[in-house]
Order: structure tokens, then sequence, then C-alpha cells
């Protein structure tokens, strides 16, 4: 015959304790007038030490506790949220055992509650990020409507913020495609072969036009030994485009006039590459520096927006460098250069029959503004 629940500490001291091993919740035995005669692990790391011997009332300083050992309920559910410096929710269970002794369950609601903050601010955001241009949008429509512009370079005039603000929106809506996206693979690793310093190359030559119109350059410095292997790695192409080309475009966005633009590459060591992206521009505080990667964080909210800026940009290289594996550092020096690193792993070159070219890359070792294939 088994043993009813109230007996059971006492007669299977071992196996509960064991139970109590296991659980990632906390779990709390005490005597009918609420004074603690066990705690797990779990508990303890919750609550502080010092449990056993304590009373329920002192643990969980609430009315809802009293009430419950006085009135020798059954069961009952309540939100606990300790006095501490360190912000922490817990759903407490506590039960009635036959015999009178009280079992409670400590559930951690803090990640539950963060997430759920993180998803209301994320909401708040994508709606104020979409509602700004929608407002200005839906006024200028309005007053052309209304026929109250009837000059032509009036109209002109708003048509082109109308196709900026509208562009906005797309952007938006794309990264926010791109981020959801990187999201859910983050955890898959991708395995199929790509030529990093090729698509560093492509995402080069595809910016210097931009960078050319605030007179910069793009300089490549390769600190690789001229004939170096191939720098391959296992990723997706569009992913590591998407990185640098993030990456390069904000270094020629936030950078100075007349000044370059460097991407720097590392001879591989333990297997990783370190590829730096560095521009000469304003000094970012050290406050800001951790929190870039944030969705929808910025510096300058205003100059952001006008220069094109999501705000998810850097968030979603945070989340593709992660998916492969690499990290990603940030600096700012007083003298106003920020550089972004990114160390990611590379494997051995293919063998040539899977290889479409050079073993070797014929352009390590050069420091040039000029881009080739």
């Amino acid at each position: 015959m088994n043993a009813p629940p109230d007996t059971a500490q006492h007669d299977h001291p071992a196996l509960f304790s064991e139970i109590g091993r296991m659980l990632d919740d906390g779990l709390i035995i005490s005597n009918a007038s609420g004074e603690i005669q066990s705690a797990n692990t779990a508990a303890v790391r919750f609550l502080g030490e010092g449990l056993v011997g304590a009373q329920l009332e002192a643990v969980f300083p609430m009315q809802e506790t009293a009430e419950f050992i006085q009135s020798r309920g059954t069961e009952r559910t309540l939100s606990f949220i300790p006095d501490s410096s360190v912000e922490m929710e817990f759903k407490v269970r506590i039960r009635r055992m036959e015999g009178g002794q009280i079992m409670v369950l400590v559930l951690d609601m803090t990640l539950q509650r963060n997430l759920e903050k993180v998803r209301r601010d994320f909401v708040a955001n994508v709606s104020h990020e979409l509602r700004s241009p929608l407002t200005s949008l839906a006024g200028f429509i309005e007053t052309i409507l209304m026929n109250e512009i009837r000059d032509w370079p009036t109209q002109q005039r708003f048509l082109r913020i109308m196709e900026e603000e509208s562009g906005r929106m797309s952007r938006l809506i794309d990264d926010l495609l791109s981020l959801s996206r990187v999201e859910v693979d983050e955890h898959i690793i991708p395995d199929a072969t790509v030529p990093l310093m090729e698509v560093v190359r492509a995402v080069i030559a595809s910016l210097e036009t931009r960078a050319s119109k605030n007179n910069m350059r793009i300089v490549l410095d390769d600190r690789r030994p001229p004939g170096a292997p191939r720098l391959v790695m296992n990723g997706k192409a569009d992913e590591i485009n998407e990185v640098f080309h993030n990456l390069i475009e904000n270094a020629v966005k936030y950078g100075y006039a007349d000044t370059d633009v460097i991407i720097s590459v590392s001879q591989p060591q333990d297997g990783h590459v370190v590829i730096g992206v560095a521009n000469t521009g304003e000094q970012i505080a050290s406050r800001h520096l951790n929190r870039l990667t944030e969705r929808f964080y910025r510096v300058d909210k205003a100059r952001s927006r006008q220069i094109g800026g999501t705000g998810l940009g850097l968030a979603i290289v945070k989340h593709i460098v992660n998916r492969h594996r690499g990290t990603m550092d940030i600096s700012s020096s007083p003298q106003g250069i920020t550089r972004f690193v990114v160390r990611l792993p590379v494997v051995a070159a293919p063998a040539s029959g899977d290889w479409h070219g050079d073993l070797t890359d014929d352009h390590a070792g050069e420091t040039s503004d000029e881009v080739t294939g």
C-alpha cells in the first residue's frame, strides 16, 4: 500500500530530496504552522539562504500567505515579487497535504515576464515607426485631394516627401521580415560553402558610389600574406553579404566626409578570421555601445531617420553572426574612430573539384581602395 502524501517525506527522505534536486523550480515543505522544514537548491537560489527554520509568512510576506496558514486552506496560487535589487517575479503555488504539512512550489516567471515586455516594446516600436510615415502620407494626400496645392513645384515637393516616407516604410518591413527570418533560423548552423573575401569585395563594390558622394573611400586592408589560401566558411552567402553590407553602409552613413572607411582582414588564427569595419565620425559614448544591437535602439534617433535607418540593421547583424557561430565587438575612441570587429569561423578551402576558381587568393595582402573580383 502506498504511503499517504503527508508521510512521503518522512518515509522516503532520500527520494524526496532527489526529486527536489531534479526540479528547476523551487520546492519548500513546512509543517502545519508554516515553519519550513526543507527547501531544495532552486528555492535557495531564488529566495536566499536560511530558509529552513524560517516561517513561510516571513519568506512570502503577503497577507494571502498568513490567511492560508490560519484558515487551513487546501490550495492557493499567488504572485510574488521579492523586495531585492534584482527584478524577479515568481508564481507561488501553496498546497496543504493530508496530515497538515504545507508544500510550496515556486515557479520563476521572470523570463516569461521579460519576454512579454520585449514583445510589448517591440509592438509599440513597430507601431510608432509605421505610424509616423503613415501620418505624413495621409496629411499630404489629404492636402492634394482638397486641391489646396495648385502649383506644380509644390506638388512635386510633396510627392518626393511621400516617396521618401513610403520607401522608409518599405525598408522597415523588409528589415522586420529579415530579422524574423534570422531569429527563427538562428539555432540552425548553415552548411553551404561561402567564399568570404568574394562576398566582402562585392559589398564594397556595391557601396563605392554612395561613399564617393561624400568624397569618402572604402579601403580594403588585407593583412594576410600574398598567396594565402582563400577564406572559406560554412554559411549562407546572402546573410554574410547582409552582415557586411549593413556594417559598411553604416560606416559610410555615419562617417565624416573626406575620410576613409577601412575594412581590415586578419590572417586566420585558431580557425577564425577577424574582419574589422572602421570609420571616422562622432564618438559613440560607452553607455551606448552594448545597446547598439538592440532592436530600434538609436544613439541619435532624428539623424538615423533622416539618413534612412530603421533601427534594425545591427540587430539583424548580431543574429546572423550568432547563427554562424561568430562574435562581434564594438568600440569607439575619443578620436571618433568607431570599429565593428566580426570574428567568424573559417574552414579549409574545398578540393579543386568542388571549387569554381583558384584555391589561393590572388588579392591577399593588398591594401587598396580598388575592388576586383
